[in-house]
């Protein structure tokens, strides 16, 4: 493609057979053989570091003992007590950074446990069982609790508080429940309509009921909850992205890769996604290695993913870095981009990017004089996300770097208001961590309440 000719964003590039093959699970299932296998590398460490490592503090000696055991259904308790979306975390938790980093067949022969897989293959087993429930709730407490948010944090806290014998009552702006699990992870993560599936399971212990199409964006609304609730919860996420600001930014063709991410997790037949021909990803984080490996399973000729420091700085993995190499995006690093150019042939819409070559000097990154064009017909942004309500200011929230400072079990400056998640300061913004989140404002909540 050339600035000068006509843009090429269309659907259905790819023969109707190929898309359910391109977008088939990345990481298969073990086999019961390849589980037990893999369990026996365990050492069933005392003290063991990658349960330290886990965010939500998962027994992994215990639950890969149980499956070289053939016990997974109580494998799965072990995972599931402590992480009640250990399921979905299986899938998309950067275990390579997290349990795996430390695992000691890690460190003494570069091999960890696949503990990540091992984890799934419990999940998976409870999941297609007869008998899929293997918690009870507590006798009634006659509270109940509302929860704003219904993605990896507020779900967390919904089903421990349901555990606990409260009522719950979840709040959410979208049409299904999930959050990010939902719209915003690669659709080959998370297959098989799995975050759906994991949303019922956790449902199946009662006691939480569900109001779509509710969003947070006043005062009025916020008092509400207080006055009718015995204790709250905000899980809301990141529901805004930050903006390239440079010139061009409004040309057809730009898009927010989370936009990208969510029409593409909602579409019914992948052959009516329009994609570029020529596409640039802009961003270091999973969600842009998410939009940019999609948009080359939709048959995107060429995605090149650009980012404005080293790949050192990156805050995706390096696995996810070399998953988006090996399906062939071309990543490139040191470059902030100062234009989106417009397409010559029709200028409404865009024909690349005029990107700035930067260094390091100093301690800051500075402009070296070089400039790089890269021709594109789409545009994806994934420069981050941000809180952007200004409600919270308003109710006199303490907030930090924008997002809702919290004390060590989430509880906020406001009495009897937790939050957690991505909307919680301070956080690493891993489903993993938003899960543990969840989970303890759900014990300070209940230890409040039963005070």
């Amino acid at each position: 493609m050339s600035l000068s000719l006509a843009p090429d964003i269309r659907p259905a590039r790819l023969e109707a057979a190929d898309y359910a093959q391109r977008f088939a699970d990345a990481t298969p299932r073990l086999t019961r053989a390849q589980a037990v296998l893999e369990a026996e590398r365990c050492l069933y460490c005392f003290d063991a570091p990658c349960a330290t490592a886990c965010p939500t503090h998962i027994d992994v000696p215990s639950f890969i003992k149980r499956i070289g055991d053939s016990n997974l259904r109580g494998a799965a308790r072990a995972i599931l007590e402590a992480n009640p979306l250990g399921g979905m975390c299986a899938r998309v938790c950067p275990t390579e950074n997290l349990c795996e980093a430390v695992c000691v067949r890690n460190t003494q022969e570069g091999k960890p446990v696949a503990i990540g897989r091992l984890q799934r293959h419990a999940v998976d087993a409870l999941m297609d069982s007869a008998q899929p429930q293997i918690f009870g709730r507590a006798p009634s407490t006659g509270k109940k609790i509302a929860v704003v948010g219904a993605g990896p944090a507020g779900l967390s806290c919904a089903h421990t508080l349901a555990k606990l014998g409260h009522n719950v009552v979840i709040f959410d702006a979208k049409p299904k429940a999930g959050g990010l699990n939902e719209y915003g992870l690669a659709s080959y993560k998370t297959p098989d309509n799995f975050a759906q599936a994991e949303v019922q399971w956790l449902l199946g212990i009662g006691g939480i009921e569900f109001h779509h199409g509710w969003k947070l964006q006043t005062v009025v609304q916020l008092n509400a909850l207080r006055q009718d609730f015995d204790a709250l919860f905000l899980g809301m996420g990141l529901p805004n992205t930050h903006q390239l600001g440079v010139p061009g930014e409004g040309l057809y063709g730009v898009q927010d890769a989370v936009d990208f991410i969510a029409t593409l997790r909602q579409a019914e037949d992948l052959s009516t996604l329009p994609v570029g021909r020529q596409v640039v990803v802009i961003g270091g984080g999973m969600t842009a290695v998410d939009a940019a490996v999609q948009a080359k399973l939709l048959g995107a000729q060429e995605v090149h993913m650009v980012y404005r420091r080293g790949p050192q700085a990156m805050s995706a993995s390096k696995a996810e870095q070399e998953w988006a190499q090996i399906n062939g995006v071309v990543i490139h690093h040191w470059l902030s981009p100062v234009e989106v150019m417009p397409n010559t042939f029709d200028p409404k819409y865009a024909g690349g990017v005029r990107f700035a070559r930067q260094k390091m000097a100093g301690g800051k990154l500075v402009a070296t004089g070089e400039v790089l064009v890269i021709e594109a017909d789409m545009v994806l942004k994934a420069i981050g996300q941000t809180l952007g309500n200004a409600l919270l200011a308003k109710a006199d929230f303490d907030l930090q770097d924008g997002r809702i400072a919290t004390d060590a079990n989430g509880q906020t400056s406001q009495r009897g208001v937790w939050a957690g998640g991505d909307c919680r300061a301070g956080g690493l913004d891993l489903t993993v961590q938003a899960v543990q989140h969840g989970k303890l404002s759900a014990q300070a909540i209940h230890a409040q309440l039963s005070a």
